[in-house]
């Protein structure tokens, strides 16, 4: 029974060690071809390249890898243009202005529609603003043209327990908003300005890229949501459709062929994605084979 344990461990011993060079020797051969594979999937499609499509989902917030790519796109001959198709209820203020300069950036060089899906609203709405052509689903939730700034006052749940905070600031409205004591007169004053000049930077953008009269554009930007049928009425997007609409019209008025394939914009670069995929399925033969992990469970096998 010694001998046959002894050589059970040092199968195993084997085993481990020539599944480390076999995920080596796959990581080696993978490292000679990622170079080439990058320059394949980026290169266009026997010469007439492909339509990048942009997914904006949940909140909006300020991606510098997210810019950067879309900043890309302006440089990279096989895109012919880009779908933003949105998803998002909105987020910040810098998010959606950020969003918004890259795609007009970008309008600079190639064409952008929009496609907005169940919803796109407030900072998703101004993203969509950048685009050429904006459309919408009959239903879609969109609007919200305002800016929100949210706090609590807390001060008397702190007195009805004991807790009272202590605060030390360079000025008076340092900590405005602040959850510990009520908004002064002076806070609230100071951030209704900032609120207000976001919302005429968010009523300036939609004036510009709806080429609409202010007058119109404040009567809207009530921080009222509108349905798709609605905002089309009321100027605030171009058609009703999805993306076969959008691809219909980048044929008609961009000469895109419609055939164009369609590549998912990725902020992550080509190596970058091999290398994870790789990696991660030598981790997982490495964890089946050294502690027998199969998957998410933890496989217990009897000694001997």
């Amino acid at each position: 029974m010694g001998l046959e344990s002894d050589l059970l461990i040092d199968r195993r011993r084997l085993k481990r060690r020539l599944s480390l060079w076999r995920a080596a020797a796959v990581l080696l051969a993978a490292a000679g071809i990622i170079l080439l594979a990058g320059r394949a999937v980026d290169a266009p499609l026997l010469g007439r390249g492909h339509v990048a499509r942009l997914a904006v989902q949940g909140f909006i917030g300020d991606d510098r890898k997210l810019i950067e790519a879309i900043d890309k796109l302006g440089k990279d001959h096989a895109t012919r243009a880009l779908i933003v198709a949105i998803d998002s209820p909105g987020g910040s203020v810098g998010g959606g202005e950020a969003l918004y300069a890259a795609l007009e950036r970008l309008r600079q060089s190639k064409p952008v529609v929009a496609v907005m899906r169940g919803t796109a609203a407030s900072a998703g709405y101004m993203t969509a603003l950048g685009a050429d052509r904006i459309l919408a689903r009959e239903s879609t939730v969109t609007g919200s043209i305002g800016v929100l700034l949210q706090s609590f006052d807390a001060s008397d749940l702190l007195g009805r327990i004991g807790v009272r905070a202590e605060t030390i600031a360079s000025g008076p409205l340092k900590d405005q908003p602040s959850p510990f004591r009520p908004l002064s007169p002076e806070g609230r004053e100071a951030l209704n300005r900032v609120i207000a000049d976001m919302h005429d930077q968010f009523v300036a953008k939609v004036v510009t890229a709806r080429h609409m009269e202010e007058a119109v554009v404040r009567s809207l930007a009530d921080g009222r949501i509108f349905s798709g049928r609605q905002a089309l009425a009321a100027g605030l997007v171009d058609a009703i459709g999805g993306e076969p609409e959008a691809r219909a019209w980048l044929a008609a008025e961009r000469q895109v062929p419609e055939d164009l394939p369609v590549q998912d914009l990725e902020t992550r670069g080509v190596s970058e994605r091999l290398l994870g995929s790789l990696f991660g399925g030598m981790v997982k033969t490495v964890l089946s084979e050294w502690l027998g992990v199969d998957g998410f469970r933890m496989v217990w096998q009897p000694p001997g």
